[in-house]
């Protein structure tokens, strides 16, 4: 079994969805890289990334849809090249946003749209498993109806599984799906692997020993506790706690998954952390700079990305919805 799992990371999506139309390039013979896998997880940004892949849609289309309507969605704002003044800037940027969302999301909503139409996550030829949480500090896992106990999900449309997977707090509100409120998954399984690997061992009896796992990051920022953090603390001080507690769960899930399907069998492709990470929205570094590391990550891992696109897997027989005749 091969399973893809997809970071979120805002509009460092780019990461991932590169790597993924690089491997098309090099491995697939023109196949899209969504046919090599039998479960797709994907949080945010990945879950918009694993929707497309699970309706067959190339990962360089899904790439030229972040490259074409990314700064639609994030629009740039100047950024200065002095580290200290971008600092300055990213604060007052922070104390800005302190009581108001920072962006409308109707950009992204019509994107969606464009990409998806009216397909529901029922239409899917891979299984998902796509994280979000609800308002009543209730975790969702939208799933594919691979088994018989999955119902319900089957009926969503995939851009309401979409922008409720990617509601992040700060950047957007919360996105009304039916009765309910949902929030961005990244809050609590930005790093989705573990969701998938437990999915597939509760849902199919399968030697651990027998799962591949390809876990695709977003480059994640580099943190360690600062002086005033130590000695002063507060909310000021702690206001990048966030992204550590995203970073913490990724190294969690990482090696939860290593310990039982063995460290052999998971390969993770990332950028190492950066001190001077590209923001959530910078849709200018992120257009500039991870298309570039996407391809040196993939002739880092060659060998082993060309083992998880050597052959291509069935589609998922349904339970229920759309596909369930076929």
């Amino acid at each position: 079994m091969r399973i893809l799992s997809i970071d979120g990371g805002g509009i460092r999506g780019i990461l991932p969805a590169a790597v993924l139309a690089l491997c098309e390039d090099r491995f697939c013979g023109g196949r899209p890289a969504g046919e090599f896998f039998d479960y797709i997880a994907g949080t945010s940004t990945g879950g918009i990334i694993a929707l497309g892949l699970s309706v067959g849609i190339p990962a360089r289309e899904i790439l030229a849809i972040y490259m074409d309507h990314g700064s639609e969605i994030f629009p740039p704002r100047r950024l200065y090249r002095n580290r200290t003044i971008r600092k300055i800037q990213s604060t007052w940027h922070f104390l800005r946003n302190l009581d108001r969302y920072r962006y409308e999301r109707e950009a992204l909503r019509r994107t969606l749209l464009a990409t998806f139409g009216d397909k529901l996550l029922g239409h899917a030829d891979r299984r998902l498993v796509i994280p979000s949480f609800d308002e009543y500090n209730e975790v969702h896992l939208f799933k594919t109806p691979h088994h018989g106990d999955y119902r319900r999900d089957w009926k969503e449309t995939m851009i309401d599984v979409a922008l409720s997977t990617s509601a992040a707090p700060t950047f957007f509100s919360t996105y009304r799906n039916g009765d309910r409120h949902f929030a961005d998954g990244g809050v609590w399984a930005n790093n989705p692997v573990m969701t998938a690997l437990v999915d597939a061992m509760a849902c199919y009896e399968i030697d651990r020993r027998d799962i591949g796992i390809l876990s695709l990051g977003c480059v994640e920022s580099d943190f360690g506790f600062s002086q005033q953090q130590m000695t002063k603390g507060g909310i000021w001080h702690w206001k990048q706690i966030i992204s550590s507690a995203m970073r913490l769960q990724s190294q969690n899930a990482l090696g939860q998954a290593g310990l039982l399907i063995g460290r052999d069998r998971l390969l993770r492709v990332d950028g190492d952390p950066m001190p001077d990470a590209i923001e959530l929205d910078d849709y200018c570094r992120a257009a500039s700079e991870l298309p570039v590391l996407a391809r040196r990550l993939v002739d880092m891992n060659a060998v082993q990305l060309a083992d998880f696109f050597a052959v291509s897997r069935p589609p998922f027989k349904a339970c229920h919805g759309p596909r369930h005749a076929q």
